[in-house]
């Protein structure tokens, strides 16, 4: 119904007043070579865009500059989840019988397939994207690595999603390390490398689970995290294990239609409280990350049915789940700038910057990144928005 009411509408804002918004008003256009292949050769030392969401001006800097841009109040709350080698070359064994049946052919159990671990779900236990997957059937076995890891498929999902039992009492993350590889994201043309190892974690990771780096972070060092101390600005951690959620497409045709894959998060109780002292305070909350804008406001918008009786509680600490989908229209709770990277189109991500920023300010932020040569998305540049 969507498309045929945008007709009647003259403006995405028209679009907006009304509860609307089309998966194709997030659209833009980038060349290829915008698209970063490659961390800047120096970590810090990628550009900056100023973004001002109250105005729509923006600023052309250096991150290098990023704890000057801060006043020296902030609270800036990152993400140290770790990005582990979830990427795996795997090779089909059939069902547990041991001969193929007449549905699985010889040379298919010969081919290699790819696995790509999205999320633990129980010792041993993973969600996985399997490619070629359509004929992987439910108690087929794959091995990996010369017999490193076997796993069985025990459930299946949409668009290729299995999930994999692995057996005996190896240690996965510990297999990982030695036979996986880091995940890098399509729109990166290569092979991963021995330098993706380092350079696609941030240098505060290190809690093991994401299958994609939380982008934001990858720019710190600790130089420059010790700059933003010596200014007075607190930084503090949670942990979002990066997974389906964030980069599953949208399918529907309006945003409204979008259902967002679970994530894993976790808030520690140092981190509640200081998110708490800053609210309170009126202290700018910056947070490093669409992903830690997710935890924040997913934890904030169910504080008051988890702490019913404590009206003053913005959000709880713990162990928990986030399914909310911010797009434009949304009322952010704790948030009062975001340092982001550059976003896909059409993306959960570039919506939630939307959200925050406006579509029309971020999209003519874009075009002006693109005809100035920023570079793009995972390894590329990134933005202030305050």
């Amino acid at each position: 119904m969507a498309p045929v009411l945008a007709r009647w509408f003259q403006s995405t804002d028209e679009l907006l007043d009304c509860g609307l918004m089309l998966v194709e008003d997030l659209q833009y256009r980038l060349p290829n070579d915008r698209i970063a292949q490659y961390p800047s050769e120096e970590r810090g030392g990628s550009r900056l865009l100023l973004l001002d969401r109250a105005t729509g001006c923006w600023d052309d800097r250096s991150f290098a500059e990023f704890p000057e841009l801060l006043e020296g109040h902030e609270l800036v709350v990152v993400n140290n989840a770790r990005v582990i080698p979830a990427r795996l070359q795997g090779r089909r064994l059939g069902v547990r019988s041991g001969a193929p049946s007449r549905k699985t052919r010889r040379e298919h159990l010969r081919a290699t397939i790819e696995v790509l671990l999205t999320r633990q779900v129980s010792a041993g236990v993973w969600e996985a994207l399997v490619h070629p997957g359509r004929k992987v059937r439910l108690g087929e076995r794959i091995v990996f690595g010369d017999g490193v890891l076997e796993g069985e498929v025990i459930g299946r999902g949409e668009y290729g999603l299995r999930t994999l039992r692995f057996e005996g009492s190896a240690d996965v993350l510990e297999c990982l390390g030695r036979i996986g590889h880091i995940p890098l994201p399509p729109y990166i043309a290569r092979a991963d490398e021995a330098l993706d190892r380092e350079r696609y974690q941030t240098v505060f990771a290190s809690v093991p689970g994401a299958v994609a780096a939380p982008t934001a972070g990858l720019h710190f060092t600790p130089e420059i995290l010790g700059r933003l101390q010596a200014r007075g600005v607190e930084i503090c951690e949670l942990t979002l294990h990066v997974g389906l959620g964030t980069f599953q497409p949208i399918r529907s045709g309006s945003l409204e239609g979008h259902r967002m894959h679970a994530e894993a998060y976790e808030i520690p109780e140092s981190t509640a409280a200081k998110v708490e002292t800053a609210h309170k305070e009126g202290r700018p909350i910056v947070a490093v990350g669409t992903t830690v804008v997710r935890v924040l406001e997913d934890a904030a918008s169910k504080a008051p049915q988890r702490e019913p009786a404590d009206g003053a509680k913005c959000l709880c600490p713990g162990p928990a789940e986030a399914r909310l989908f911010i797009y434009p229209g949304y009322a952010f709770r704790l948030v009062d700038a975001l340092l982001t990277n550059f976003h896909l189109p059409k993306s959960s991500l570039l919506a939630l910057v939307c959200a925050f920023a406006g579509r029309e300010n971020v999209l003519r932020s874009y075009q002006h990144a693109i005809d100035s040569g920023y570079r793009f998305y995972s390894y590329g540049d990134c933005m202030l928005i305050r």
